[in-house]
């Protein structure tokens, strides 16, 4: 048995739908500007340039009903709620037409962003780490199992913020579908069961303030809300 100097901290992890158990998460990418109408919004290009990613920590996720507290350092904090891929059978350099068969299950998410600190660090050549990989900024739903769910390329996704449609889109808008991100990933990193990918967002980011109850919809995976409270 190893002898630690501390005790380890709990393997993060996040729920699994209909199921007591719960899916170990090991590392979360995330796509950037995966959705045309929303790379225009953030002053970019939408041709289908090769995609880029950017991480959160694992110890990042939140559940679905989190009530978060606003988090420090921003004045501008938006949503972007996007479908994650949660991998089940790791893989390294994994063509496209075998990509799904490496997928365990689906996951609504909600990618909390500092986006004053994205936009600072972008304009400085910096990493985002500071605007996205921060404290509980991976809002993360129950998994489905693609077992019972079935692979998911197209259906309705949207954002509302205390009822009001804030974005609203279908997934077969993405610019790079599932299993192309799958096999793009594989080749620069080693894909392993309990990597989430948070696939990118649909147009109509914006901010969440104290008080706002935030909810993403997406079409055969329910609803993910979260509850913004006063800054921690």
């Amino acid at each position: 048995m190893t002898d630690f100097v501390f005790s380890p901290p709990v393997p993060p992890s996040v729920a699994v739908s209909g199921s007591k158990a719960r899916l170990p998460v090991r590392r979360i990418f995330c796509v950037g500007r995966n959705y045309a109408a929303h790379a225009r919004e953030m002053g970019r290009d939408p041709d289908r340039e090769p995609p880029f990613f950017f991480t959160k920590p694992a110890d990042a996720v939140v559940d679905d009903g989190a009530i978060i507290a606003y988090p420090p350092l921003t004045k501008n904090l938006h949503h972007e709620g996007e479908l994650v891929v949660a991998i089940g059978q790791g893989g390294d350099n994994i063509a496209a037409e075998d990509a799904l068969s490496h997928v365990w299950g689906y996951a609504i998410g909600n990618d909390l962003t500092r986006r004053d600190l994205q936009f600072a660090a972008r304009e400085l050549g910096r990493p985002w780490d500071w605007g996205k990989a921060f404290d509980n900024s991976a809002v993360c739903g129950p998994v489905h199992p693609c077992r019972q769910s079935g692979h998911i390329a197209r259906g309705a996704i949207r954002t509302l913020v205390n009822g009001e449609i804030r974005q609203e889109a279908d997934l077969s808008d993405m610019i790079w579908s599932v299993p192309e991100i799958i096999a793009i990933l594989s080749t620069a990193v080693s894909l392993r069961p309990g990597d989430l990918i948070y696939t990118g967002t649909p147009a109509g980011v914006g901010p969440l303030v104290p008080g706002d109850r935030c909810t993403v919809e997406i079409q055969g995976l329910g609803t993910l809300t979260t509850t913004i409270a006063g800054q921690g």
